[in-house]
């Protein structure tokens, strides 16, 4: 039994730690891990990585002094498993951990349930909001109860599918058309088979601005969305490094208050079509 058990754990694939501060200064690289499918924030659709959090991945590693090696994963069930996956654990090929992780919600309770990893500074608020054509909603968008016999195009499962869906007990839960990707949402708002698309405003926005920049300003205007009491509306995103790359993490909170006191974040945000909102503090 022990001969099997030693075979195993020769056998078993071991990924490289991620690293403290010194170390990746040295190395010249800042590794950094962000999500597939989560435009305007991280995407690559054809090969190459595109988005918010890659333009701002790369600002904060020229702030360090290092070049970014930018890596797009698959989100897996939960926030907790990219965390295993990309930051101590790894995966069983034995990647090279991530330095660093993006688009991070910042809740107590993710970093309680989490003690392998530590959280960075928050760097932007993301918030929950609908978009209409101004001609279709007279008075314009006041509450949730202005899409009730109406549709919604969400992506399923998504923050906003339950907000609106479990509002006032339920009663819009048929307005609701649900898509495998935001992306495929906005497609069918843009292209007006769903009256109201659901998603967090920067998506919105972003989708609207590269469909349509014209109508951005003129047919279509987004809401932000009021808590129900069981989804938060609003929520801050940062970063997350592995427990023992604390300094680092430091390091990037730094840098990213730089990027957010010079302009350059907000500049970011408008490049990709959306409003950038500062979290707390900022």
């Amino acid at each position: 039994m022990l001969g099997v058990l030693c075979g195993a754990a020769i056998l078993a694939p071991v990924a490289s730690f991620a690293r403290p501060y010194d170390e990746v200064i040295d190395s010249g690289v800042l590794r950094v891990a962000l999500y597939r499918d989560n435009a305007p924030f991280s995407d690559d659709p054809d090969g190459k990585p595109v988005g918010i959090d890659v333009d701002l991945a790369t600002r904060i590693a020229e702030k360090l002094g290092v070049k970014p090696e930018i890596r797009i994963v698959e989100a897996s069930e939960n926030v907790d498993g990219d965390f295993r996956l990309n930051l101590w654990r790894g995966d069983l090929a034995g990647s090279k951990l991530a330095d660093l992780m993006l688009n991070v919600p910042a809740d107590k309770m993710l970093a309680v349930r989490n003690e392998q990893v530590a959280f960075t500074a928050p760097y932007a608020e993301q918030r929950l909001a609908v978009a209409y054509r101004r001609d279709s909603v007279e008075g314009g968008f006041q509450d949730v109860q202005d899409v009730q016999g109406r549709s919604v195009a969400v992506e399923g499962t998504s923050p906003v599918d339950a907000l609106i869906g479990f509002a006032n007990g339920g009663i819009y839960r048929d307005s609701l058309k649900h898509f495998r990707t935001f992306g495929e949402a906005a497609a069918s708002f843009l292209t007006g088979e769903a009256e109201f698309l659901g998603g967090t405003r920067a998506a919105i926005e972003a989708a609207v601005a590269k469909a349509a920049p014209a109508a951005r300003a003129g047919e279509i205007d987004v809401k932000d969305l009021a808590g129900t009491g069981l989804v938060k509306p609003r929520w801050e995103i940062c970063g997350a490094v592995r427990i023992d790359s604390r300094d680092l993490g430091y390091r990037i909170g730094d840098a990213v208050a730089a990027l957010t006191a010079e302009g350059a974040l907000k500049s970011i945000y408008e490049a990709h079509g959306a409003t950038f909102s500062a979290p707390a503090g900022y």
